[in-house]
């Protein structure tokens, strides 16, 4: 059975930003006592039944974990190593913002056990910072990634580029200082417009425009070159990495291996009793804990995933790794054959327009079709 990933949501953050529809909630006070145990016994829970399966990694994503108690960090570290099997060389990632407040909790999360740290930069010049309404400043940025390379083994951090009016040559110049702070792993996301989010107003008034197409893929072709010149190369769509220094726990989503998720709004992809479950746990935090100290964990939603299901998420995640997918192993863990899975006139096109390549038994998008994955996606998948 695959080793298992540990997902642990903490849900809150200190401002929402305009352009963000993950589950994430502003509260003028946090009951971190509260949520502690709540997230503790979901977790015991979990384990429960789960067994004592081999654990390969622990994130603690959000909202902003780095709001959470160090002391909290460190007991679901104990607990979940006590629980499972962990790896010997387990990685366990906790995301943090730079702003002043939390890079000086870095020290302790590191001693609480964190071991790999992804700090949300987003931009490292202050006018796309204020747009994106980030707390942080980029001086702050700068020093909590000084701050976070001599304390964690390894490091990764997040940009976020296609902001209004930003220009090839700044981008260039961006991610040069940027890498040349933290040149372990990059993750980059193109900034898009979401339902519900600030953003979405200002965009459908006209009062916010994002570059076109045209230029957007410009701005991306421009990070692979420059991520490439401090070593790090693209392995997935939006992740650069030295070889060796890729998530590991992203990797376990992306190649559709078993994961665990606590926490308001955790979703999960569980093997039980010879089933892929999927889990889904209460979204809002005071319902959530509130259901935990009821009945021990906060699932509202948990079905099988039948086999067309399976096949279409294993594609949809698996062909955004540069590695692409391997066919046994995709027969293994869906019950169906790729074949079964893809349009074969679409799989036939991609593979003559260099799109898609398909050798030795894997099937991978080239770099030309991770540019337009999600037009070809939408087409291949059956």
């Amino acid at each position: 059975m695959d080793t298992l990933a540990l997902y642990i949501h903490w849900p809150f953050c200190r401002a929402k930003c305009p352009y963000c529809d993950f589950n994430s909630h502003v509260r003028e006070r946090i009951d971190q006592a509260r949520f502690a145990a709540a997230l503790l016994a979901e977790l015991r829970w979990e384990a429960a039944r789960l067994g004592r399966r081999r654990l390969g990694s622990i994130f603690f994503g959000g909202g902003t974990p780095s709001l959470m108690a160090p002391e909290t960090v460190a007991a679901l570290i104990a607990e979940a190593t006590a629980l499972f099997a962990p790896a010997e060389d387990i990685e366990i990632t906790l995301e943090a913002n730079p702003t002043s407040v939390e890079a000086g909790r870095l020290a302790a999360f590191r001693q609480a056990g964190v071991n790999r740290v992804s700090l949300g930069v987003q931009s490292l010049r202050a006018e796309p910072l204020r747009l994106l309404g980030r707390q942080h400043s980029a001086e702050q940025a700068v020093a909590a990634l000084e701050l976070a390379r001599g304390l964690f083994p390894r490091l990764s951090f997040d940009l976020i580029y296609a902001r209004p009016g930003q220009a090839l040559a700044d981008w260039r110049a961006e991610l040069r200082t940027a890498l040349a702070l933290a040149a372990d792993h990059l993750s980059l996301y193109q900034l898009t417009i979401e339902p519900g989010t600030v953003f979405e107003g200002l965009h459908r008034r006209g009062e916010l425009v994002l570059p076109d197409d045209e230029s957007a893929a410009a701005l991306y072709d421009a990070t692979a070159d420059e991520a490439a010149r401090f070593g790090l190369l693209p392995y997935e769509v939006s992740n650069y990495a030295r070889p060796g220094a890729e998530s590991r726990h992203n990797l376990a989503y992306w190649r559709y291996a078993d994961y665990a998720g606590i926490g308001p709004g955790a979703h999960g992809r569980i093997s039980l009793d010879g089933t892929l479950r999927a889990t889904r746990r209460h979204r809002a935090p005071e319902p959530w804990a509130e259901l935990v100290e009821r009945q021990g964990h906060g699932t509202t939603q948990e079905e099988a995933v039948e086999p067309p299901d399976r096949a279409r998420e294993m594609l949809l995640m698996g062909l955004r790794l540069t590695e692409g997918i391997d066919e046994s192993r995709f027969a293994a863990r869906t019950g169906m054959a790729l074949a079964e899975a893809l349009d074969a006139d679409t799989l036939e096109l991609a593979l003559a327009e260099g799109y898609l390549t398909r050798r030795s038994g894997r099937l991978a998008a080239t770099a030309e079709g991770r540019k337009r994955l999600d037009a070809l996606l939408g087409r291949l998948v059956v």
